[in-house]
């Protein structure tokens, strides 16, 4: 995912001071950037739940695969895939958390 920061900085003056409540410095005109970068944003957030589904599914095929007594699959690797889709889990929740966090402080901003 590629953000501008400059342009998200500029365009973040920008409304700032049509709003009346920050007084527009001399600034660089801001470059228009496609409307992408919600489609990125998206495309990653749907990639990143997507592997943590994957790895939920494979931990759940090799625990399935342990207690069926399946001897390709040691417990070692069935604990490892696992943990690995409980800290993906628990990360995704994590960001989660965090963006509902940050829409809730930009809803209560004033206008």
């Amino acid at each position: 995912m590629k953000i501008q920061n400059t342009s998200l900085y500029q365009e973040m003056q920008s409304m700032a001071a049509q709003a009346g409540r920050v007084q527009p410095q001399a600034k660089p005109p801001i470059q228009e950037s496609a409307a992408t970068s919600t489609a990125q944003f998206g495309d990653v957030l749907q990639n990143a739940l997507n592997t943590v589904a994957g790895l939920q599914r494979d931990a759940k095929e090799k625990v399935t695969a342990v207690e069926m007594g399946d001897r390709s699959v040691s417990l070692a690797e069935a604990m490892i895939a696992k943990n690995k889709s409980s800290v993906a889990f628990e990360a995704t929740v994590q960001v989660r958390n965090k963006l509902v966090e940050a829409y809730k402080d930009i809803m209560s901003m004033p206008v």
